[in-house]
């Protein structure tokens, strides 16, 4: 058995059987998220690739509850892939966006966030200000307020309600021999809209070579129209760098220095930025 280092929230094991078959143990942060996961699982089955569910435990006072999984055969995500696998990657996020909530499954742990959207991305932003309230100058983080405020005015209409990851970055999709093998990690999914589920994959991949995104982009649009990323893509990479500094203090800003430093170097770039816009 060896603990999975690229984890950031539940723990999970690699574990080798005698087989030589690996499958997954994964034990959730809460038990929320334990039960958004198991939705997850049984919601996305033949729809999109992702681990099998071979079996779960739901937990006692001491454990939140743990899967074990199937292996997805491949690696995480990289730039070195080909436009063929981009393509694809656009491909299962848009089949993703798809999925709908279902009409007859009674949902307890995935929440449909989609008729009162803004007031969703507004209570996760100013709930982690109350925790980055305390890394800021008093400056910086009334700036970081304000900017919120006029950007919020200017997002288009949500789009869905779709099944959104939330955290759809490129440790959570598996390659194998350039092809996608699936998705994994959905301890943090929700229905609500699109716009949310591009923020991580651009920031960690997209951004870097124009070839890839369009044909992410071509590969998306094979599936299901594709929002006009260039209108959204700025608030939700303004509040990602905000809320992940709070996520930092959250967990400990010694275990997380790194993540931190990028994300105010984010928010402060971001800032100077918008002076020359409003």
């Amino acid at each position: 058995m060896d603990e999975v280092e690229d984890s950031f929230s539940s723990i999970v094991y690699k574990c080798t059987l005698l087989n030589g078959e690996n499958v997954f143990l994964k034990i959730p942060y809460t038990k929320m998220k334990f039960q958004r996961e198991l939705e997850a699982y049984e919601i996305l089955k033949n729809t999109v690739a992702i681990p099998d569910l071979l079996d779960y435990w739901t937990g006692d006072e001491e454990c939140h509850g743990v899967f074990l999984l199937s292996e997805m055969k491949g690696q995480p995500l990289t730039m070195d892939v080909s436009p063929k696998a981009a393509f694809q990657v656009g491909v299962i996020h848009a089949s993703m966006h798809t999925v709908q909530p279902p009409a007859l499954m009674e949902l307890t742990g995935i929440q449909n966030e989609f008729a009162s959207w803004s007031a969703f991305i507004e209570q996760q932003f100013y709930s982690f200000a109350q925790d980055v309230k305390d890394v800021l100058d008093e400056g910086l983080y009334t700036q970081a307020l304000e900017r919120y405020e006029r950007m919020k005015q200017q997002l288009p209409s949500p789009d869905g309600p779709s099944f959104v990851h939330m955290d759809f970055r490129p440790a959570n999709i598996i390659i194998n021999d350039n092809e996608v093998s699936g998705i994994i990690d959905f301890e943090s999914v929700r229905f609500g809209s699109t716009e949310v589920d591009f923020t991580k994959l651009h920031r960690d991949f997209l951004s870097f070579d124009q070839t890839l995104y369009e044909a992410y982009k071509e590969g998306y649009k094979s599936i299901r129209p594709l929002i006009d990323l260039e209108i959204v893509l700025p608030f939700y990479q303004f509040t990602d760098a905000f809320n992940s500094i709070g996520w930092c203090k959250r967990r400990g800003l010694e275990k997380n220095a790194a993540f931190l430093e990028e994300n105010l170097v984010r928010l402060k770039n971001f800032l100077k930025k918008s002076e020359t816009i409003f």
